[in-house]
């Protein structure tokens, strides 16, 4: 991965593309002031650092048929690194759990886990999660709504240059 100096045009179009995957290479060019060819090619060079990781589209969990979100604060027998690797491959395998997060303080890991209903979260929590190798105990959280799920990290297109 090669290093990208980060400039105003570099955030602002990490911004834009942020805030809309799909915007085509003209459109974000005249946000941010360059042409078509050089945009492009900063796009790529940011792909290539891992500034962007990737591309999708944001789903509406309740039209599919995900009518609860449950927090799961997990924790471990032991936090030996061997034991953590294998909990969050365990995870990966999961396609209910949408994020794991490791944690410092009592909580090893935090979940967050979609499901069908409460019963279908029940079901995954005895059958998957409580049964894991190295499971000492598990917390649930319901989540009654979500006021604000924005992706992302909020991008300053004003701050200083990069320099190194």
């Amino acid at each position: 991965m090669q290093r990208v100096k980060l400039d105003k045009i570099d955030r602002r179009i990490l911004r834009d593309l942020q805030a809309d995957g799909r915007m085509t290479n003209v459109e974000l060019s005249k946000r941010a002031g360059i042409s078509a060819p050089p945009c492009l090619r900063r796009v790529r060079a940011l792909e290539e650092a891992g500034f962007i990781r990737g591309y999708h589209a944001d789903l509406e969990p309740k039209m599919l048929g995900f009518n609860v979100t449950v927090f799961a604060q997990v924790g471990l027998n032991s936090q030996a690194e061997h034991d953590l690797e294998a909990f969050e491959d365990a995870v990966r395998a999961w396609p209910q759990v949408r994020e794991c997060h490791m944690l410092a303080g009592e909580t090893d890991f935090l979940l967050k886990v979609v499901a069908a209903d409460w019963d279908a979260y029940q079901e995954f929590l005895t059958t998957k999660l409580t049964a894991a190798p190295n499971v000492s105990h598990v917390k649930s959280a319901l989540s009654i709504r979500a006021s604000k799920a924005k992706p992302g990290v909020p991008v300053d297109i004003d701050a200083p240059d990069d320099t190194d």
